[in-house]
Protein backbone atom coordinates (compact mmCIF):
# COMPACT_ATOMS: atom_id res chain seq x y z
CA UNK A 1 0.00 0.00 0.00
CA UNK A 2 1.37 3.72 -1.24
CA UNK A 3 0.14 6.71 0.15
CA UNK A 4 -0.74 7.37 -3.89
CA UNK A 5 -3.08 4.17 -3.45
CA UNK A 6 -5.32 5.48 -0.18
CA UNK A 7 -8.67 6.26 -0.95
CA UNK A 8 -12.12 6.61 0.97
CA UNK A 9 -14.20 3.51 1.33
CA UNK A 10 -17.20 2.78 -1.19
CA UNK A 11 -20.07 5.12 -0.18
CA UNK A 12 -18.13 6.95 2.02
CA UNK A 13 -17.93 10.18 -0.40
CA UNK A 14 -20.97 10.94 -2.64
CA UNK A 15 -21.85 13.87 -5.26
CA UNK A 16 -23.18 17.26 -3.74
CA UNK A 17 -26.90 17.83 -4.46
CA UNK A 18 -27.17 20.41 -7.16
CA UNK A 19 -30.48 22.14 -6.97
CA UNK A 20 -31.94 24.36 -9.05
CA UNK A 21 -30.75 23.10 -12.41
CA UNK A 22 -33.98 22.63 -14.51
CA UNK A 23 -36.77 20.13 -14.89
CA UNK A 24 -34.92 17.45 -15.82
CA UNK A 25 -32.72 17.35 -12.70
CA UNK A 26 -36.07 16.78 -10.42
CA UNK A 27 -35.09 19.54 -8.35
CA UNK A 28 -35.68 22.51 -10.14
CA UNK A 29 -37.91 25.06 -9.89
CA UNK A 30 -38.69 25.17 -5.90
CA UNK A 31 -35.55 23.41 -5.68
CA UNK A 32 -37.12 21.19 -2.87
CA UNK A 33 -38.31 24.00 -0.52
CA UNK A 34 -42.06 23.97 -1.35
CA UNK A 35 -43.38 26.85 -2.71
CA UNK A 36 -43.24 30.60 -1.09
CA UNK A 37 -42.79 31.41 3.03
CA UNK A 38 -40.28 32.03 5.17
CA UNK A 39 -38.59 28.83 4.84
CA UNK A 40 -38.28 28.86 0.56
CA UNK A 41 -36.30 32.28 1.01
CA UNK A 42 -32.47 32.40 1.18
CA UNK A 43 -31.55 33.17 4.46
CA UNK A 44 -35.13 32.94 6.04
CA UNK A 45 -35.46 31.12 9.38
CA UNK A 46 -36.25 31.79 13.10
CA UNK A 47 -34.35 30.54 16.15
CA UNK A 48 -35.43 27.82 18.08
CA UNK A 49 -38.96 27.89 20.06
CA UNK A 50 -40.28 30.65 18.16
CA UNK A 51 -43.72 30.07 17.51
CA UNK A 52 -44.78 32.46 14.57
CA UNK A 53 -44.93 35.51 16.94
CA UNK A 54 -47.17 33.85 19.25
CA UNK A 55 -46.17 33.34 22.89
CA UNK A 56 -43.34 30.96 22.74
CA UNK A 57 -43.79 27.75 25.13
CA UNK A 58 -40.67 28.23 27.34
CA UNK A 59 -42.36 31.88 28.40
CA UNK A 60 -45.79 31.04 28.25
CA UNK A 61 -45.45 28.22 31.56
CA UNK A 62 -44.54 29.53 35.32
CA UNK A 63 -41.19 29.33 36.59
CA UNK A 64 -40.86 27.99 39.87
CA UNK A 65 -37.54 26.92 41.94
CA UNK A 66 -33.97 26.64 41.34
CA UNK A 67 -31.16 24.09 41.36
CA UNK A 68 -28.06 25.04 43.20
CA UNK A 69 -24.50 24.66 41.18
CA UNK A 70 -22.96 24.15 45.21
CA UNK A 71 -25.14 20.75 45.37
CA UNK A 72 -22.92 18.74 43.47
CA UNK A 73 -19.90 19.30 45.54
CA UNK A 74 -22.00 17.56 48.53
CA UNK A 75 -22.36 13.78 49.08
CA UNK A 76 -24.01 11.90 51.58
CA UNK A 77 -23.14 8.38 52.44
CA UNK A 78 -24.84 5.51 54.89
CA UNK A 79 -24.02 3.98 57.69
CA UNK A 80 -24.06 0.54 55.72
CA UNK A 81 -21.57 2.15 53.36
CA UNK A 82 -18.71 2.99 56.10
CA UNK A 83 -19.54 -0.37 57.78
CA UNK A 84 -18.93 -1.94 54.07
CA UNK A 85 -15.58 -0.42 54.05
CA UNK A 86 -13.91 -2.07 56.93
CA UNK A 87 -11.60 0.77 57.70
CA UNK A 88 -10.40 2.03 61.12
CA UNK A 89 -10.32 5.46 59.98
CA UNK A 90 -12.50 7.13 57.25
CA UNK A 91 -12.04 10.91 55.12
CA UNK A 92 -13.70 12.00 52.23
CA UNK A 93 -10.63 10.83 50.46
CA UNK A 94 -10.99 6.66 51.06
CA UNK A 95 -14.98 7.79 50.04
CA UNK A 96 -13.62 8.32 46.59
CA UNK A 97 -11.42 5.62 46.62
CA UNK A 98 -13.71 2.97 47.57
CA UNK A 99 -16.40 4.54 44.57
CA UNK A 100 -19.13 5.49 47.43
CA UNK A 101 -19.11 9.61 46.36
CA UNK A 102 -18.45 11.59 43.09
CA UNK A 103 -14.70 12.94 42.59
CA UNK A 104 -16.24 16.59 42.80
CA UNK A 105 -17.35 16.07 46.35
CA UNK A 106 -16.27 18.00 49.35
CA UNK A 107 -18.49 18.14 51.88
CA UNK A 108 -19.91 14.63 52.94
CA UNK A 109 -22.53 13.60 55.83
CA UNK A 110 -23.28 10.33 57.20
CA UNK A 111 -27.14 9.65 57.25
CA UNK A 112 -28.75 6.92 59.45
CA UNK A 113 -29.47 4.40 57.16
CA UNK A 114 -28.80 0.95 58.21
CA UNK A 115 -26.76 0.10 61.27
CA UNK A 116 -22.97 0.19 62.16
CA UNK A 117 -21.32 -2.30 64.35
CA UNK A 118 -17.58 -1.36 64.22
CA UNK A 119 -15.63 1.61 66.08
CA UNK A 120 -15.18 3.91 63.05
CA UNK A 121 -13.56 7.24 63.04
CA UNK A 122 -14.60 9.62 60.89
CA UNK A 123 -12.17 12.61 60.00
CA UNK A 124 -13.78 15.76 58.39
CA UNK A 125 -17.34 14.25 57.82
CA UNK A 126 -20.23 15.73 59.21
CA UNK A 127 -23.28 13.31 60.55
CA UNK A 128 -26.67 13.83 61.25
CA UNK A 129 -27.62 13.59 64.89
CA UNK A 130 -29.31 9.92 64.47
CA UNK A 131 -26.01 8.99 62.62
CA UNK A 132 -23.51 10.33 65.38
CA UNK A 133 -25.45 8.71 67.93
CA UNK A 134 -24.88 5.25 65.99
CA UNK A 135 -21.28 5.87 65.33
CA UNK A 136 -20.82 6.91 68.93
CA UNK A 137 -22.97 3.81 70.28
CA UNK A 138 -20.55 1.27 68.65
CA UNK A 139 -17.37 3.20 69.79
CA UNK A 140 -16.62 5.53 67.26
CA UNK A 141 -16.38 9.44 66.79
CA UNK A 142 -16.20 12.12 64.63
CA UNK A 143 -13.02 14.11 64.35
Amino acid sequence: MELNNIKPASGAKHAKRRVGRGIGSGLGKTAGRGHKGQKSRSGGYHKVGFEGGQMPMQRRLPKRGFKSQQLQFNAEVTLTDIAALNAKEVDVLALKQAGLISNLAKRVKVVKTGEIKTAVVLKNIVATAGAKQAIEAAGGSLV
